[in-house]
């Protein structure tokens, strides 16, 4: 995994936007560091990618659930967070419905997580302490204001290691970002 610093959302953004090749086919979820950094609008709206996530949102959940499945899959770029990263370098998501873990395990081509420095924590054990007694309570709330459903902690994923050279950068960013 290649990593990464900014001092801050502003740089973040202008990093994560160089890594991404204009016409690349970019997928986003649901994720405050990539709102609040911008960076989620600019692959939107800058006319530069080829952004899934509009496009997803404008499909039927029930007559076209199987083309939205496979789009997110393994597009050319996913961008994401996780909830902690332990000091030895492993990874921590948790979903509440797993659709983004596929692609950070392996359907994505390239990809790039935008972490708070907060997020650092000391091992696998705080790093799930951390997811449930911090984060999901945060989104929790986030979920039933957006979508009137609660969330879960259904799944978990820790990636200690990339196999493949150059898939996956972690852009650091040592300001709060994200919870």
């Amino acid at each position: 995994m290649s990593v990464l610093r900014a001092a801050d959302a502003a740089e973040a953004k202008r990093i994560v936007l160089g890594l991404i090749p204009d016409g690349s086919q970019v997928h986003h979820g649901a994720s405050q560091s990539l709102e609040q950094s911008g960076i989620a609008e600019e692959i939107e709206k800058s006319g530069r990618y080829e952004p899934l996530r509009p496009r997803i949102w404008s499909m039927d959940r029930k007559t076209q659930a199987d083309e939205i499945r496979r789009l997110t899959s393994a597009p050319d770029v996913v961008l994401g967070s996780v909830h902690a990263v332990t000091e030895s370098g492993s990874l921590l998501a948790a979903s509440f419905s797993g659709s983004q873990l596929g692609p950070y395990v392996t359907g994505a081509e390239r990809l790039i997580f935008v972490v708070g420095t907060q997020k650092i924590v000391s091992d696998l054990e705080e790093g799930l302490r951390r997811i449930n007694e911090y984060v999901f309570p945060l989104e929790d709330a986030r979920a039933q204001a957006a979508y009137g459903v609660h969330s879960g902690v259904n799944k978990v994923l820790i990636v200690n290691r990339e196999l493949l050279p150059g898939r996956i950068t972690v852009v650091f960013v040592d300001e709060i970002l994200g919870f």
